[in-house]
């Protein structure tokens, strides 16, 4: 048995060494934007920094036998059209160098962007190389060229390779040229306004490379009939089996999908109190699958009234759970509350008035999609006009309303020497109460008076004592 194992290890170390090593993954060559523009700034930072310092981190995290190629624009001359460099091959493996060149950049020149696309297009074509190509841009073409035709004709031509294109602090109204680019490069458009959304963008496009399988489903996400920009995550269907992942950046967000049943979880990125969701998919071998997310909430219009009046009240809104989704104040003013479809409850409290029905809750308002639902309660109050004086003299006195019917304390304050507070207003729902009235003046010490009102709907008692 010993010899056994012994002829089996040594074996063992002899076939070790002709084992297969893992196929390197494909070459990515970026694409680094150096015109003057670069030297802008973004949270006290240059664009040029802040892109050096991402781009540095990115290049860290790829495979240890991922090929590395870096192209820069703009680096040597101001005004050059023609000033494109390959500054590192694509068969460099060593990402040392691609950080050294990149930290060894001046940004000084014009946008070349079709012209960048060709030389690394050309350079593909003559090698017969695949590639990902990884454009990171902060401005539009600035050489009269066409980055998107260059793209969609080199695609024509067969020539194999994925195009992202990372937009760096651009608006919305200078992307169209390289969305459309990227769109014919089969590859993603990323916006990237700050340093955390550019180290976003080139995370994921280095994660969808030219070995990747073209997506095979896409998603779109909206809401109020605009695009949203949201983060998609398939699983397995009644699973947490992650099976791939994608941002809408208010876009198209493509994944790749084997035949089955999947659960999409949708997450908004935007300002909304709409939460996510999730939709079930299936993935039919040989089809193109799409999925639109609609993330149209309806709406509570709230009115809260006071004897038909506007009246001032908080508000929350509950799920039938009891967990709490939504409210405010409302000013005496509708409040209009956005909330996913479903159906709620909604806890008032009436503001500056007392009484056992200060209180109350509309139940079971339904809310759908697109639409707005009122839920409107009106309550009911009057006015106890409560004061105390000796002769013509205004008294000083603790005022304490108790609810006749349970006895408990809803309403107290202080009529002080002021007109304007003595007598003293009490805003009551209607019923009886009982009122006790103690004097706080020390030649009054230990007056007090106690008796009932009744009040009613939209009027006024008065109760005027005499110490």
């Amino acid at each position: 048995m010993k010899l056994l194992a012994f002829i089996l290890c040594v074996f063992c170390f002899i076939i070790k060494p002709f084992a297969q090593e893992p196929k390197a993954p494909s070459p990515i060559l970026f694409i680094y934007d150096a015109s003057g523009s670069m030297w802008g700034k973004l949270d006290a930072q240059t664009k040029k920094d802040i892109a050096a310092n991402v781009l540095t981190t990115t290049v860290s995290n790829l495979p240890k036998n991922q090929q590395i190629g870096l192209m820069a624009y703009g680096h040597r001359t101001k005004g050059d059209c023609e000033d494109i460099e390959y500054l590192v091959n694509l068969s460099n493996n060593s990402k040392e160098k691609i950080v050294e060149a990149v930290n060894g950049i001046n940004s000084l020149g014009k946008t070349p962007l079709a012209r960048s696309a060709t030389l690394a297009i050309n350079s593909l074509r003559d090698s017969k190389t695949k590639a990902t190509i990884i454009l990171i841009t902060d401005g539009i073409e600035s050489c009269d060229g066409n980055i998107c035709k260059v793209v969609t004709d080199a695609k024509a031509e067969g020539i194999n390779f994925k195009l992202h294109i990372v937009g760096f602090g651009l608006k919305e109204s200078e992307t169209e040229q390289l969305k459309c680019a990227a769109k014919a490069g089969d590859g993603h458009y990323y916006n990237a306004a700050d340093a955390s959304s550019l180290d976003e963008g080139l995370a994921e496009a280095t994660s969808e490379t030219i070995d990747k399988p073209n997506g095979n489903f896409s998603i779109y996400a909206t809401k109020n009939g605009q695009p949203v920009d949201a983060w998609v995550k398939v699983v397995k269907s009644g699973t947490k089996d992650e099976i791939a992942g994608t941002r809408t950046y208010r876009d198209t967000g493509w994944v790749y999908l084997p035949p089955g049943k999947y659960d999409l979880i949708v997450n908004p990125l935007e300002n909304s109190r709409i939460k996510g969701t999730t939709i079930s998919i299936e993935s039919v071998k040989d089809e193109i699958g799409h999925q639109t997310v609609s993330f149209d909430g309806g709406k509570i219009n709230l009115i809260t009234l006071n004897n038909n009046e506007g009246w001032d009240c908080t508000s929350k809104v509950t799920t039938q759970e009891g967990v709490v989704v939504g409210g405010s104040r409302t000013y005496g003013r509708p409040l209009i509350i956005e909330l996913n479809p479903g159906v709620y409850d909604i806890e008032l409290i009436a503001l500056n008035m007392k009484g056992h029905e200060s209180k109350f809750t509309i139940e079971d308002v339904i809310v759908e999609a697109t639409k707005t639902t009122d839920a409107t309660h009106n309550f009911k109050t009057g006015i106890a006009m409560i004061g105390v004086k000796s002769d013509e003299e205004l008294i000083d006195a603790l005022v304490s309303i108790n609810s006749k019917d349970t006895g408990l304390n809803v309403a107290g304050s202080r009529t002080y020497t002021s007109e304007s507070s003595n007598p003293r207003e009490f805003i009551l729902n209607p019923g009886i109460y009982d009122v006790k009235v103690t004097a706080a003046k020390k030649e009054y010490s230990g007056k007090t008076e106690t008796f009932s009102i009744e009040v009613k709907q939209g009027e006024v008692v008065t109760k005027i004592l005499n110490f």
